[in-house]
C-alpha cells in the first residue's frame, strides 16, 4: 500500500509542474533505462524520419534547451544526450520517461505535451550521434535570460544574481535568510554561451589587473602550480594534462607541453611526497586515481599512468575528483560527488560513496569515508595555517531560487553535512519527509554560505607575496556559474576573508566579475585557480577555453 501523499509532496509536484524545461534526462540508474518496464521498451515511434526530428529539435528548444543546451551538449549536472545511456536507450523507453517524469530529480512530467511532439522530440534525441544537435533548419535558442526576467527588481539581500555583482562588494549569508522550500519555482536556465566581444574583459578590484595568459585550450579545468613553478592543467574533454611554465613580461607563458594522455575525464593534481622534490604527480581520473612518475622540470611524463586506486563511477553525475594530501603525507583525500540531484543511498546502491570525501594511504590502499553528505566537493585545499582539510561544495538543486546553499568550509573529520536528507541548519528536504531524523543534529554548518546554485569549483589559499597584506592566508574560489536560478548567478571569482587567522567568520566578496553579458548571454565560466610563484593568480575558463591571470599592480 502506498503512503498517502504528504503536503510538501504535493507543493513539489506544483512546483516542478512550473518548471519550463525538461530539468534532467540523468542517466540510467539501471540496466533498464531509468528502470522502464519491458512494455516501453516495445513500443514502437510512429513518427521518424528527417521531418519529424526537425519537428522534434523546434520542440526541444521550446521546452528543453534552457536545461540541456541549445544543443543538447548538457548544463550543471544534466548531461549531455549526444550520447551514453540516452543513445543506448530504446525509442519507447525515452518515450515513457518523458512522459513520467522523475519528481525526484527534478524532471517534470511531460504528459500534458500532444503525443505526437513527445515522439518527434525522442526521433530528435536519437539523431543526436549523428547530428550533434544541429539539425539544418532549425530554430536558434534565444536564451532563458534574454527575456523579462533580466527587468526583474532587484534580489532581496543577501541574494543576487549577475547584474549586481561587483569587484569588492561583501556579501554574507545565514542560515536565519534561508527561504522555504519552493519558495520560488525551480528555474532551467543554463548559461547560453555566446564568443567574449573584443570590448569585453573580466573586470578586478582596483589596484588589480587581469591579463589573457592563454587562449585556444580545450576544456581547461583545474589549474595546480608544481613545486618548480610550473603549472599544471587538466583538460577533461581531451583527458590530458598540459603545463605551462613561467610568465612573460606581457603576462604570457614562456613554454607549453603536454604531460600526460590518453585519461579519463582528468580533474585533481597533486604532487607527492611533499616538498620541494616530488617524486609522482597524482591526477583524479573520474573512476580513479592514477600516478605518473615526476622528477622537476619534467615535461612529458617520465613513464604509464600506475593504477592506484578506484574511485566510484557508473556514468551517471558529477564526474569531477580532486585530490590533496594531508600535510604530514600519510593520506591522500579524493572528492567524489554525487550521481543525483537528492537520491536516496539507502534505495539506490549507485550512490555508494559518493557525496564523500574518501581517504586513502598514499598507495591506494586503506580506503574510509572522512566526511560524507557533501553532495559534491569539487575542490579540495589544505589550510596553511590550520593544517585542515577544506573544500568548495556544490549543494542539491530543485528547491527555488534561492535553495540550497553552495558552501565553502573546513571539513570534520567523520562529519556528516547533510545530503541528501538533510541541508544547512538541520532542514529536512521536503523530498525526504521524515527520513533518517536521528541525523537532523549532526547536521554540520558550512562556514561560509554562497549563492545557491552558483557552482562552486576549485579553491586554494593565497600564500604569495604579491597582493596587499590583508590578502595573506585567504581563500579564492571560482564559482562556475548557475543554471537552476530565473537570473543566473556566479560566474566569478570570489575571495573569502580568514583575517590572517585561517578561520572564516561567513561572509565573502566579488573578487573577479564580468563573465555574463547585460543581456544574460555568457563568455566565460571560471573552474580552476591557483597561485603562480610571482604572487599573481591564475584562473582556468572552459566557457572561454582561457587562462587568466590576476596581478596586482598597486593602488
Amino acid at each position: 500500500m502506498k503512503p498517502a501523499k504528504s503536503a510538501s509532496t504535493r507543493v513539489l509536484i506544483a512546483s516542478i509542474a512550473a518548471v519550463p524545461a525538461l530539468a534532467a534526462l540523468l542517466f540510467a540508474q539501471t540496466p533498464r533505462f531509468h528502470n522502464a518496464p519491458a512494455s516501453a521498451a516495445a513500443m514502437t515511434n510512429p513518427y521518424t524520419g528527417q521531418q519529424n526530428a526537425e519537428a522534434g529539435r523546434t520542440v526541444f528548444v521550446q521546452k528543453c534547451a534552457a536545461c540541456h543546451g541549445q544543443n543538447a551538449q548538457g548544463t550543471g549536472i544534466i548531461p549531455a544526450l549526444t550520447k551514453g545511456p540516452v543513445q543506448a536507450a530504446k525509442p519507447g523507453e525515452i518515450f515513457w520517461y518523458i512522459t513520467r517524469g522523475d519528481l525526484m530529480n527534478g524532471m517534470p512530467s511531460w504528459k500534458a505535451l500532444p503525443e505526437k511532439e513527445r515522439w518527434q522530440v525522442v526521433t530528435y534525441l536519437k539523431n543526436l550521434k549523428n547530428t550533434q544537435g544541429a539539425l539544418e533548419g532549425a530554430p536558434a535558442s534565444s536564451g532563458a535570460d534574454a527575456s523579462g526576467a533580466l527587468n526583474a527588481p532587484p534580489p532581496k539581500p543577501p541574494f543576487t544574481d549577475f547584474r549586481f555583482e561587483k569587484p569588492g562588494t561583501t556579501r554574507k549569508i545565514t542560515v536565519a535568510d534561508l527561504p522555504a522550500p519552493f519558495a520560488t519555482a525551480s528555474a532551467g536556465n543554463g548559461p547560453r554561451l555566446v564568443p567574449r566581444p573584443a570590448n569585453v574583459w573580466p573586470q578586478a578590484p582596483e589596484g588589480f589587473k587581469v591579463q589573457l595568459y592563454a587562449a585556444d585550450l580545450e576544456n581547461p579545468r583545474l589549474i595546480r602550480t608544481a613545486p618548480n613553478g610550473d603549472f599544471f592543467v587538466a583538460e577533461a574533454g581531451p583527458g590530458r594534462i598540459l603545463i605551462f611554465r613561467g610568465i612573460t613580461p606581457d603576462g604570457k607563458p614562456k613554454l607549453t607541453s603536454t604531460f600526460a594522455t590518453g585519461l579519463n575525464q582528468p580533474f585533481g593534481i597533486a604532487f607527492y611526497p611533499l616538498g620541494p622534490n616530488p617524486q609522482w604527480v597524482y591526477v583524479g581520473n573520474t573512476n580513479a586515481v592514477v600516478r605518473f612518475p615526476y622528477e622537476n622540470g619534467d615535461l612529458k611524463a617520465r613513464g604509464p599512468a600506475q593504477h592506484i586506486a578506484d574511485l566510484p563511477s557508473n556514468g551517471r553525475g558529477h564526474i569531477t575528483r580532486d585530490i590533496r594530501f594531508s600535510p604530514d603525507g600519510k593520506t591522500m583525500f579524493a572528492s567524489v560527488g554525487s550521481g543525483s540531484n537528492v537520491d536516496d543511498p539507502d534505495t539506490h546502491p549507485a550512490e555508494k560513496d559518493r557525496a564523500d570525501i574518501l581517504a586513502f594511504n598514499p598507495d591506494g590502499s586503506g580506503m574510509h569515508i572522512y566526511a560524507y553528505g557533501i553532495r559534491n566537493p569539487v575542490g579540495l585545499a589544505i589550510n596553511p595555517t590550520t593544517g585542515e582539510l577544506w573544500c568548495s561544495v556544490n549543494e542539491r538543486d530543485a528547491l527555488g531560487d534561492n535553495l540550497v546553499p553552495d558552501y565553502i568550509t573546513h571539513v570534520q573529520p567523520g562529519g556528516f553535512y547533510g545530503w541528501p536528507w538533510w541541508y544547512i541548519g538541520g532542514h529536512q528536504d521536503p523530498r525526504h519527509p521524515g527520513t533518517h531524523p536521528e541525523l537532523k543534529n549532526k547536521v554540520i554548518t558550512p562556514d561560509v554560505l554562497l549563492q545557491p546554485h552558483n557552482a562552486s569549483l576549485e579553491m586554494t589559499f593565497y600564500t604569495g607575496k604579491q597582493f596587499p597584506a590583508e590578502y595573506d592566508g585567504d581563500i579564492f574560489a571560482s564559482e562556475h556559474g548557475s543554471w537552476n536560478k530565473a537570473i543566473r548567478a556566479g560566474y566569478e571569482v570570489i575571495r573569502v576573508p580568514l583575517h590572517q587567522t585561517g578561520h572564516a567568520t561567513g561572509e565573502y566578496e566579488d573578487f573577479v566579475t564580468g563573465f555574463v553579458l547585460p543581456d544574460g548571454n555568457v563568455w566565460g565560466r571560471p573552474v580552476g585557480v591557483t597561485v603562480a610563484p610571482d604572487g599573481s593568480l591564475l584562473v582556468t575558463d572552459d566557457g572561454s577555453n582561457s587562462i587568466w591571470r590576476v596581478a596586482y599592480t598597486g593602488k
